[in-house]
C-alpha cells in the first residue's frame, strides 16, 4: 500500500512541530520543511522515527527550491495534505515598513504558499487531497504588522481561489487563522515582561492565548475526513479574539449615545 504523506512548511517552529506531530496520527510520513535544515532535523528527531518524520531544507520563497522539495515528497508516497505554515512578521507599523520589508513579508507569507501549492497540485489531485493555509487574525482585522497582515489577507483569498478552481478535481482548500500563540518567541517576551500573558489574555474571551496544539487540532480537522464537505473557509483559532472584546463592549454600553 502506498504511504500517505503530509507536507508541513515552517516545521521547525513550535506551531509547525505541533502540526507535524498531530498529522502523524493519520499520515504515514510527514515531510518537515524548513529553511533551517538543522532545526528541522532536530524537530524531526524529537518527534519520532526517521522514516516517519523527514526533515527537508527548503527556501519556500524560491521556486527551484520548492520544486526540489516537491520531488522529495513524491519519493515518500502519495501527498495527501499540504500545510503552508511558514511565515514571519517584521515591521510593526506602516510607517516603519520599508519597500524591502513589504516584499519580503509578501514573499514568505503569500507567494510561498502559491509556489508550494503549484509544485504539488498534481500530487494532491491524484489523492483528492487537502491544502491548509496557516493565516492569521491579522489577515482579518488590523492588529499591526501591516505587510504581514496584507499578505495573510491575500493568503485567505488564495485559499478561496484554490477551493473554487480545484474543487472539481477533488482538492479542498481551507485556512486556519490563529490569534496570539504561546510559542518560544512569546516565552522570550515573557522573560522580559512577566506580565505579558496577563496583559494579553484580557483581550481574549477565553482568558488565555492559543497553544500550538490548538492550531494543530484545527489543521487535522480541516485536512481530515470529518471536513469532507468543507472548503474555502477560514477557521479562526483565536480564543474568541475576533468575536469581540468584553471590555470594549462594557465601555460602549456605559457611555452616552446621541
Amino acid at each position: 500500500m502506498t504511504k500517505t504523506v503530509a507536507i508541513v512548511t515552517g516545521a521547525a517552529g513550535d506551531i509547525g512541530r505541533a502540526i507535524a506531530e498531530r498529522l502523524a496520527e493519520d499520515h504515514d510520513a510527514i515531510l518537515m520543511v524548513d529553511i533551517d535544515l538543522a532545526a528541522a532535523e532536530t524537530a524531526a528527531h524529537a518527534l519520532g522515527a526517521a522514516e516517519r518524520f523527514i526533515a527537508c531544507g527548503c527556501d519556500v520563497t524560491n521556486e527551484a527550491s520548492v520544486a526540489e522539495m516537491a520531488k522529495r515528497a513524491a519519493t515518500l508516497g502519495a501527498v495527501r495534505t499540504l500545510v503552508n505554515n511558514a511565515g514571519a512578521a517584521r515591521a510593526v507599523s506602516l510607517h516603519d515598513t520599508t519597500a524591502e520589508i513589504w516584499r519580503m513579508d509578501n514573499a514568505l507569507n503569500l507567494e510561498a504558499a502559491f509556489l508550494c501549492f503549484r509544485a504539488v497540485e498534481g500530487q494532491l489531485e491524484a489523492t483528492k487531497g487537502s491544502v491548509v493555509n496557516i493565516a492569521s487574525v491579522n489577515g482579518m482585522n488590523v492588529f499591526g504588522h501591516p505587510a504581514y497582515s496584507a499578505a495573510k489577507a491575500g493568503l485567505l483569498h488564495l485559499t478561496k481561489l484554490i477551493a473554487v478552481e480545484y474543487g472539481k478535481l477533488g482538492i479542498r482548500s481551507n485556512a486556519v487563522a490563529p490569534g496570539t500563540v504561546r510559542t518560544q518567541a512569546w516565552e522570550a517576551r515573557a522573560a522580559a515582561n512577566p506580565n505579558v500573558f496577563e496583559e494579553a489574555r484580557r483581550w481574549y474571551p477565553l482568558q488565555r492565548v492559543v497553544d500550538p496544539r490548538d492550531v494543530a487540532n484545527a489543521v487535522a480537522f480541516l485536512a481530515g475526513p470529518q471536513a469532507a464537505a468543507i472548503t474555502g473557509v477560514c477557521l479562526p483559532v483565536d480564543c474568541g479574539l475576533t468575536a469581540g472584546q468584553a471590555e470594549l463592549a462594557r465601555t460602549f454600553s456605559q457611555s452616552e449615545h446621541y
